[in-house]
């Protein structure tokens, strides 16, 4: 996600949208540090607000319930992913689009633990609920589910005996991919044995891309 570049209107006042921009990153911040420090369950719309250096009840006021504060949350972490997903896919398909997915999701891992760390938080803390953010994690998924599913049918190199699994394999890479979180998430310090992991995933794909000859 692009930084907010803040301008001023005529009277050197912020506009409305920008004021409200300013507000949303700030308190996305104070969740993710909140998340990370506390877990979901230990976090509140009270210290929400308070640590994004507004009032007590502004997060209460702007979203009613921490579920819809951690939909907003789930929603922005998941355009960041996307913007740096598309960034490095751009153009590829099939195992080259694969392995470059692979390759920036290790990469988020060192760059920007505490992201990833709040948007796999939150998404296991959804499991056992039917709520907004239960909803906003399937959205994500499936989105993440149907991206793997096109890099496997837009590849023409790819045999059609294999495309026609393409929706089995792709659930199968989500999975691994949410494995490998969940093994991290237990040993961050671990980054070795995280980018192991990273590439015997690679190693799977190759193998379920070729078809056995």
């Amino acid at each position: 996600m692009a930084t907010l570049s803040v301008s001023n209107n005529s009277e050197g006042r912020l506009t409305q949208a920008e004021r409200t921009e300013i507000s949303d990153q700030r308190m996305f911040d104070a969740t993710v540090q909140l998340v990370v420090e506390n877990g979901p369950a230990g976090t509140s719309l009270k210290e929400v607000g308070v640590l994004a250096g507004y009032s007590r009840g502004l997060a209460s006021h702007r979203f009613g319930c921490k579920d819809k504060l951690f939909s907003f949350a789930l929603r922005r972490l998941g355009e960041l992913w996307l913007y740096q997903l598309k960034s490095v896919t751009q153009g590829l398909v099939g195992l080259s689009a694969v392995e470059k997915a692979l390759d920036q999701h290790y990469q988020y891992c060192v760059d920007a633990p505490d992201y990833v760390r709040t948007f796999y938080s939150l998404w296991f803390e959804s499991v056992n609920t039917d709520s907004e953010l239960s909803d906003t994690i399937k959205g994500i998924h499936q989105r993440r589910h149907q991206d793997t599913v096109a890099w496997i049918n837009d590849d023409s190199s790819i045999d059609a005996t294999v495309k026609a699994q393409a929706d089995s394999i792709a659930a199968q890479f989500s999975a691994s991919v949410v494995g490998i979180v969940y093994y991290w998430l237990n040993n961050p310090e671990n980054l070795a044995e995280t980018r192991r992991l990273h590439q015997g995933l690679k190693h799977t794909m190759t193998c379920l891309l070729t078809p056995s000859s």
